[in-house]
């Protein structure tokens, strides 16, 4: 099995959210930070322990982290070392590109897994030294999904 380094989950409120996993599972969190995309605001968190990491996003209404329908479990992400051509591999396998942060200058893509009702999201490798720097300093460095290995059918 690959080795994804994230699970995330859209929320409606983030302090709620993370309050609620530290107390049930411990979790311990980094400091939540602002960010944004376009036009979109969204606060971002993960977890002090990982990988793999718990992520949790409270983004816009219309924003790709929109839980206006409540919140769930969002994707399972993975570094990769060409992002160009995993999204298109991705695709070619049945996970249809979603959102593609790309042209936003954000090297990151959201492919669609109906079946499992979440997405999958690539991070290019890329960036990882500085999620490290900002999440985790000092911690190794994580491998990138290898799709060269075939893939099957269940």
């Amino acid at each position: 099995m690959n080795n994804f380094y994230h699970l995330c989950f859209v929320v409606q409120d983030i302090e709620r959210a993370t309050g609620d996993l530290t107390r049930t599972l411990g979790v311990q969190w980094s400091p939540i930070r602002a960010g944004r995309l376009g036009a979109w605001e969204y606060r971002i968190v993960f977890s002090v322990e990982g990988p793999p990491f718990f992520e949790v996003i409270q983004g816009d209404p219309g924003s790709p982290w929109d839980a206006t329908e409540g919140s769930r479990f969002d994707h399972i992400g993975y570094w990769s070392g060409d992002i160009a051509t995993d999204k298109h591999r991705l695709e070619d396998r049945g996970a249809p590109l979603e959102f593609d942060s790309c042209p936003f200058g954000r090297p990151f893509t959201y492919h669609r897994i109906d079946s499992i009702g979440a997405r999958v999201e690539l991070v290019d490798l890329t960036a990882q030294e500085g999620f490290l720097n900002t999440w985790k300093p000092g911690a190794a460095p994580m491998p990138p999904l290898d799709l060269d290995r075939p893939a099957t059918e269940a």
